[in-house]
């Protein structure tokens, strides 16, 4: 890229000892940003919020949820802050993969008779994982598959979406393991694209396992890890890109902030 960055303020929600983006916020603060790691789970108060120039966000929890809004409130830019508001439900997350062409499992709130796989109905930092014939919110049908999926991830560095696939050994079956890189599915990758393009996405996570020879997408993730695949130049990039908005364009940047009111 090309860009000529301005440097500001970046809070990131994040631990950080993240291998990833540890080393995207060193990347930033070698352009002349300065970068603030905002514990995860813990309330961001509004005059923190106000000294940014951008939120970024890497966990989906309530407290996420409640400084992306004071973010909104107040003019700040964010960073993932809609895709964060939209698919931190599973449900909404799944609807949107449909929206956008996946194929995806038939979900229901209650158990089938047939094996099938739980899952929590909220992403939330530090909830339990999707589980075989456990206890759940939402369920779907085990579907025949290999004991891995394809983690695919897509980060919009300002000029163009990148698309990585990762596959692992599905947390389903033991410990999630990184297997190799594979190449992306041109087809996959392109509902990467327009999914990312359709909930405002600045990066995205998308696991997809193949049943049957087709690609069925099981889970979207607005906080995704990124690992392993390479990306850190395009999510330091992406970020630096968001701060880099002219004023007026998509989000006002006001002169003089003030906490929102109580």
């Amino acid at each position: 890229m090309s860009l000529v960055h301005h440097a500001g303020r970046i809070g990131l929600v994040c631990n950080p000892d993240h291998e990833v983006f540890a080393a995207v916020a060193a990347e930033l603060e070698a352009r002349g940003f300065e970068v603030a790691f905002l514990e995860p789970g813990r309330p961001v108060e509004p005059a923190t919020i106000a000294s940014l120039d951008l939120l970024a966000n890497k966990k989906v929890t309530p407290a996420s949820f409640r400084a992306l809004r004071d973010a909104e409130r107040l003019g700040v830019p964010t960073w993932n802050g809609a895709t964060t508001m939209l698919l931190g439900a599973r449900l909404v997350g799944l609807r949107a993969l449909e929206a956008v062409g996946f194929a995806v499992p038939a979900t229901t709130l209650e158990p089938p008779a047939t094996p099938y796989v739980a899952k929590p109905r909220f992403d939330w930092l530090g909830g339990p994982d999707p589980v075989v014939n456990g206890a759940g919110d939402v369920y779907q049908p085990l579907l025949p598959a290999a004991p891995v999926d394809d983690k695919y991830y897509g980060v919009d560095d300002g000029d163009r979406v990148h698309v990585r696939a990762l596959r692992s050994r599905s947390k389903l079956y033991g410990e999630k393991e990184p297997l190799a890189v594979v190449e992306p599915d041109p087809a996959v990758a392109e509902k990467v694209r327009a999914l990312m393009a359709k909930t405002d996405a600045q990066a995205i996570g998308v696991d997809v396992i193949w049943s049957r020879g087709e690609p069925v997408a099981v889970d979207v993730n607005p906080s995704m890890s990124c690992r392993h695949v390479g990306l850190e130049p395009a999510l330091a990039d992406s970020m630096a890109a968001r701060v880099s908005l002219p004023l007026g364009a998509n989000y006002p940047r006001p002169t003089a902030r003030s906490p929102p009111a109580t």
